[in-house]
C-alpha cells in the first residue's frame, strides 16, 4: 500500500479478538520502531515486546491504576472503538490486546518522549501494513511506578536509567475495521 494511503486508513483499535499475532510479525513491528526518526541519531529507545496475553492483561491493569478522569471532563474518543475515557467500566488499559510493545526512553534526555512516540507511530503503520490492528497508549511512566512494575522491569533487564514512555497494543480487530475518518477543516496553513 502507498504510504499516504496507509496513513489515511490506519485506525486506533480498542476491540480485539483473542488471536495472537505471529512472532515474525512482532519482530517486523519492533524493527519499524527501531528505525524511526530520533533526536541526533541517538537511537535511545528500547522496546520490549510482550507476546503473552496473560502478561499484557496484567500490565494493562497496572496501566489504569493511577488513571484519573478528572482532567478529561467533556472528552470523548469514540463510540465505535471506545477508550477508557468513554467507558469507565473498562479495567484493562490495553483493551485485552494479546500483544503489547513497551517503548522505553532515557529518563533524563530532552527528546526521550518524542523519540518514543516516533517509534510508536512507525510501529502502528507497519502493523497496519501487515493487517494487524494497533493503538498507541500512553501512561507509561505511571504504569511501572509501583512494586509490581519495578519487578517486571528488573526481570526484563530494562536499564534503570530508562522509563516507559508509550505502548503499542497489537492484535486483530474484533468486528468491522473502522472506515476512513473525515479530516477536520482549517488544520493547516502554508505561508509563502
Amino acid at each position: 500500500m502507498e504510504l499516504l494511503e496507509l496513513m489515511k486508513t490506519r485506525r486506533s483499535i480498542r476491540k480485539f479478538t483473542s488471536e495472537q499475532i505471529t512472532e515474525t510479525d512482532l519482530n517486523k513491528i519492533i524493527e519499524a520502531g527501531l528505525n524511526s526518526p530520533n533526536a541526533g541519531g541517538r537511537q535511545g529507545t528500547f522496546i520490549v515486546g510482550i507476546h503473552n496475553k496473560e502478561m499484557t492483561t496484567r500490565i494493562g491493569k497496572l496501566n489504569l491504576c493511577k488513571f484519573s478522569r478528572k482532567r478529561l471532563e467533556g472528552s470523548y474518543v469514540s463510540g465505535n472503538q471506545p477508550s477508557v475515557i468513554d467507558d469507565p467500566t473498562i479495567k484493562n488499559g490495553f483493551y485485552d490486546a494479546p500483544c503489547v510493545c513497551v517503548i522505553f526512553g532515557p529518563k533524563h534526555f530532552l527528546f526521550s518522549i518524542p523519540d518514543c512516540f516516533c517509534s510508536a507511530t512507525q510501529m502502528t503503520l507497519e502493523a497496519h501494513e501487515l493487517g494487524i490492528a494497533s493503538c498507541i497508549i500512553s501512561r507509561g511512566e505511571e504504569t511501572f511506578d509501583n512494586i509490581e512494575g519495578q519487578e517486571l522491569l528488573q526481570q526484563w533487564n530494562v536499564p534503570p536509567t530508562y522509563i516507559a514512555r508509550a505502548f503499542v497494543i497489537l492484535g486483530y480487530v474484533s468486528g468491522d475495521y473502522p472506515g476512513v475518518k473525515k479530516i477536520k477543516d482549517h488544520r493547516s496553513l502554508i505561508v509563502k
